[in-house]
């Protein structure tokens, strides 16, 4: 392109002006967004914004002031020195708002003061107010060098376009005797906190004047942006490259997007330098346009360079990122409403007296009693009993972890319940250490008897031999039962503390656990462990007594079951080795048969009356078994344990010290109240955009290979506009773009940021 038809372009691009690129509802949009942060909304809700980084001295404020037309400190060796927040708008009168928005971190006597910090100005030198907020913070060379705190710089006039940028303090390594390693990390940290917002814009400043390689923000900016996808390099300081040098076409082809991509692309910027810092704005753009105009700058398309353009990308860019985050931040302020909400119910209102705190009791404590009983009943259709984390919902549920618990103790017990497996002698052990065969197990219980033996007759048994080989039998009921306590405990604790920690604050909470459901608990634990005593005594010691009809059908079972066994056993002695499925006749007398199934008959009495005693203590196992089984007292305790008829009965004394208000309720109420404020106001301002404007994806502004132009076909109708000039200054009348007479896209207020070649021919369409 001949160098005066791209200087001619280059001013062409610089005619537009920013304020003219959005329509009445996007404006809105941008206004309400800036409006919301400056009401804190950022706080609570991630906004979208454009944030200046760099290394120091990489031309950052410049760019600031080449923008907004800002007169900033002219000291060449000053640097940032805290973050600086510019809101351009566009207005009929021309003026400067300054302010202070302190940090987090301050006191509230230090917030106090420097939110009374502000000045209004109509001059654009803001020099003098920069440093006296710099004393208002506190910084100076002896004491602190850098401040989180937030210099707030809202800048109105006719020719100011809409656009919201942050320029933070310079990165650094080396200390000097201004600035120490430490303050280096704290910037670090602080330029990351803005990085990493996923809603953040990155304007990364690359100065020319230093080596690549040696500058941190696009190492930063690619950790944190690894696509790319909200990243826009903006180099400055071109000018001091040498003409025809590798440094100077590394940059160029670095403006390409051939080195490092960003998906934003690149900008070209020409620095007002220090000799020149006395310069109009005018004369400062009239230089960067010459500048440009010559050498190898301007293979570069023209969109790509210059202080006009670069409003015109940030602004689009702003835009657009607003529309493509404005669902999600819907949903963050709706999310920090609720949790708002439920903070403040769990707090509670104000309660300065014991009336007011008695009240507060009474509204938790028929609140933990209904979720309670809900959750032992097994009704979960609160929403308390539904949350994102299975295991956290699962604990909530009460019944449904008695059930379990009881259950799976039922298969314990069947499983590990019996000191000894008594086991036929034709059964395989299988490894089992507790497993006998029943001849041995005979053999042992006959030494018991000898050593029992009373006046019973031979054949039988002394009934309280029974108790003896029950109460070794069932050895292993004590730990069992010990463990099933521990885990019931354990789940209806854990289930009291949800419900607590769901229907009251923190402080409150830990008053009711101290004065009324720790004590309470303990009773209950006393209570439980006395009833599960007993439940074991006459099974571990006691004499066996049951009135269950299953004993005797256990024993008759048993005898049943031995005595089929035992005649298998016979007949296949009888008939031989194939009965019953062989083919071979037999003949015999029933006097044979009924003498061989006769012959059964134990003539060890010993055995006889030890193979009895041990059906009967089988049966007597099985019929115990079940009475373990059961829900114990805790459970029903549950609700029973915060009730309003007990916050009645406690003293005025008590009901001080669980519901007294803190200074730090107190504080936490404030805190939740201005929040709950603040996004009530954003959704509200919020919400009427949400059906207005959808999201879209975000439009590739990088321009790398593109030198085609939006031709007009006659002045008259369209002005010629850069092809890459994103949304070019039309009216508010709709177009449509065409290529050979067939329409492409309908668009209004703003062209495709970036066009092919292609004639446009303005059609006036009726607005929809």
């Amino acid at each position: 392109m001949p160098l005066q038809t791209m200087k001619d372009q280059i001013k062409v691009d610089a005619q537009y002006d920013g304020s003219r690129l959005q329509n009445e509802d996007h404006r809105n949009l941008l206004d309400v967004i800036d409006t919301l942060r400056s009401q804190g909304i950022g706080r609570y809700v991630d906004l979208p914004q454009i944030i200046v980084c760099g290394d120091q001295s990489s031309g950052k404020s410049s760019v600031l002031e080449a923008i907004s037309g800002l007169s900033f400190p002219t000291k060449d060796n000053l640097c940032t020195r805290f973050a600086t927040e510019l809101i351009l708008r566009r207005s009929p009168e021309s003026g400067v708002h300054i302010r202070i928005i302190p940090s987090h971190d301050r006191p509230d006597n230090e917030r106090q003061k420097l939110e009374a910090f502000q000045c209004h100005q109509e001059a654009l030198d803001i020099g003098p107010v920069v440093e006296e907020a710099k004393q208002a913070m506190g910084l100076d060379s002896n004491n602190r060098v850098f401040s989180t705190d937030v210099l707030r710089v809202e800048i109105s006039g006719p020719s100011q376009p809409h656009l919201t940028m942050v320029d933070l303090p310079g990165l650094f390594l080396a200390g000097n005797k201004d600035q120490s390693e430490e303050d280096a990390k704290l910037v670090r940290g602080l330029v990351l906190s803005y990085m990493k917002k996923p809603r953040s814009i990155i304007l990364a400043v690359v100065s020319a004047k230093s080596d690549f390689a040696l500058q941190q923000v696009t190492r930063h900016a690619r950790a944190l942006d690894p696509h790319g996808s909200r990243t826009l390099g903006l180099i400055t300081k071109p000018d001091t490259l040498d003409k025809g040098s590798d440094s100077e076409r590394f940059y160029v082809e670095l403006a390409q997007n051939q080195d490092v991509k960003f998906r934003l692309g690149w900008h070209v910027l020409r620095n007002r330098g220090y000799a020149s810092r006395d310069a109009s704005t005018a004369e400062r753009d009239e230089v960067e346009m010459e500048f440009f105009s010559t050498g190898l700058w301007t293979t570069l398309d023209a969109a790509q360079l210059g202080v006009a353009n670069l409003r015109i990308r940030m602004s689009n860019v702003l835009h657009d990122q607003i529309i493509n985050q404005l669902p999600s931040v819907l949903e963050n302020v709706e999310t920090g409403i609720r949790e708002s909400k439920e903070k403040l119910s769990r707090l509670g209102d104000a309660r300065g007296s014991v009336a007011e705190q008695r009240r507060h009791l009474f509204r938790i404590s028929t609140s933990f009693t209904t979720l309670a009983q809900a959750s032992i009943d097994g009704n979960y259709t609160n929403p308390f009993f539904v949350t994102s984390d299975n295991c956290t919902q699962y604990s909530r549920r009460l019944r449904a972890v008695v059930q379990n618990t009881l259950m799976d103790f039922a298969k314990e017990m069947r499983a590990r319940g019996q000191a000894k497996h008594i086991l036929e002698h034709d059964v395989d052990y299988g490894g089992d250490l507790r497993s006998i065969s029943r001849d041995q197990y005979i053999e042992e219980v006959k030494i018991i008897m000898r050593e029992s033996r009373g006046r019973e007759l031979p054949g039988s048994y002394n009934p309280l031999i029974v108790a003896e080989l029950f109460s070794k039998q069932c050895k292993p009921w004590e730990n069992l039962v010990g463990g099933l306590n521990h885990r019931m405990l354990a789940s209806v604790i854990a289930a009291i503390n949800a419900i607590l920690g769901h229907v009251a604050d923190e402080e409150t909470a830990a008053g009711i656990t101290r004065f009324i459901i720790d004590p309470s608990m303990d009773v209950i634990k006393a209570n439980l462990k006395n009833k599960l005593a007993d439940i074991l005594h006459p099974h571990l010691s006691g004499h066996p007594i049951t009135y269950n009809h299953y004993l005797t059908e256990n024993f008759q079972k048993k005898q049943d079951e031995r005595r089929r066994l035992d005649m298998e056993h016979r007949l296949t002695q009888f008939f031989g080795s194939e009965f019953p499925c062989g083919a071979e006749t037999h003949r015999f007398t029933l006097k044979s048969l009924i003498n061989s199934l006769m012959s059964s008959s134990e003539l060890d009495m010993d055995v006889y009356s030890c193979s009895a005693a041990i059906d009967m203590m089988e049966a007597y196992y099985k019929a115990s078994h079940s009475a373990l089984a059961i829900e114990v007292c805790l459970v029903q305790e549950v609700p029973r344990l915060l009730t309003p008829e007990g916050i009645c009965n406690l003293s005025d004394e008590e009901v001080h010290s669980i519901a007294g208000e803190s200074l730090t309720s107190t504080s936490e109420r404030k805190r939740l109240d201005e929040k709950l404020s603040v996004l009530q106001r954003g959704l509200t301002q919020l919400g009427r955009f949400k059906r207005d404007f959808q999201p879209q994806s975000l439009v590739d502004y990088s321009l790398h290979d593109l030198s085609s132009r939006i031709e007009s076909p006659a002045p008259e109708e369209v002005a010629t506009v850069p092809s890459c000039a994103p949304y070019p200054a039309l009216t508010n009348e709709s177009a449509i773009l065409e290529v050979d007479d067939v329409p492409l896209m309908e668009v209004v207020d703003v062209c495709p940021p970036i066009a092919t070649s292609t004639k446009s021919r303005r059609v006036k369409q009726p607005r929809l």
